[in-house]
């Protein structure tokens, strides 16, 4: 078993090159008006291929637009057209060298204040939250959640999801640790977020902000490392 420096630095590695392919999405311009969802999902797929040899992904490749972007990720909507004026998000699970990434960005299309106000908030609730676990070294998932639902709200959204984000780290730790409320940043949550697993390894955890506004019907996502970086 790898020591904690090495696995800190792997999972870094594997942020980083997430970070690197969303940054090439945006460049060559993959999300794009008239484009499908699963085409776009299927481009950054061979993009990620492409870029870093990676052909596995630890859970399933997520692009939704619209209105589909107000659902949660348990759901599969059906394939959508993206529009002119539309609002896009992303989130990949890629992984590297057996260690899982998992990032989120959204893209806006055209120049709506509203989804681009969404767009720039995201970000600035996800620092707001992580600055808050670094002020608690018992921090629980529960408080943290109950925290990013305030920042969401204090922002004029509502959070999209049951959770805030999830355990990340070796593949594949879905598998084994999915169906735990502890392995969530979830109101079920009362343990500390600072602890070890069941494998006495850190626990590393995946910040999730899912921002929603169900009357204009659209939201926006944004997620990277809460305790990295």
């Amino acid at each position: 078993m790898p020591d904690e420096s090495t696995r800190a630095a792997r999972l870094l590695d594997a942020q980083a090159k997430a970070a690197e392919l969303f940054a090439e999405i945006e460049s060559r311009g993959l999300v794009a008006p008239g484009a499908g969802e699963r085409a776009v999902s299927d481009s950054i797929r061979d993009l990620a291929n492409e870029l870093f040899g990676t052909t596995r992904h630890w859970h399933k490749r997520i692009v939704r637009s619209g209105p589909h972007t107000l659902f949660p990720y348990k759901e599969n909507p059906p394939d959508r057209v993206i529009g002119e004026d539309d609002i896009v998000f992303a989130d990949f699970g890629p992984i590297f060298e057996e260690y899982e990434a998992d990032f989120g960005r959204t893209f806006v299309l055209g120049d709506d204040p509203v989804k681009l106000r969404l767009r720039d908030d995201l970000p600035e609730v996800f620092a707001a939250g992580r600055r808050f676990f670094e002020s608690d070294p018992d921090l629980t998932g529960k408080r943290l959640y109950a925290e990013v639902e305030r920042l969401a709200a204090d922002a004029g959204w509502e959070l999209g999801g049951w959770h805030a984000g999830h355990l990340v780290g070796e593949f594949p730790h879905e598998t084994i640790d999915g169906a735990d409320v502890e392995s969530y940043i979830a109101p079920g949550n009362s343990t500390p977020l600072r602890r070890t697993d069941r494998a006495g390894r850190r626990c590393h955890w995946i910040l999730e902000i899912h921002l929603v506004d169900p009357v204009r019907e659209f939201g926006g996502f944004y997620e990277e490392l809460l305790d990295l970086g």
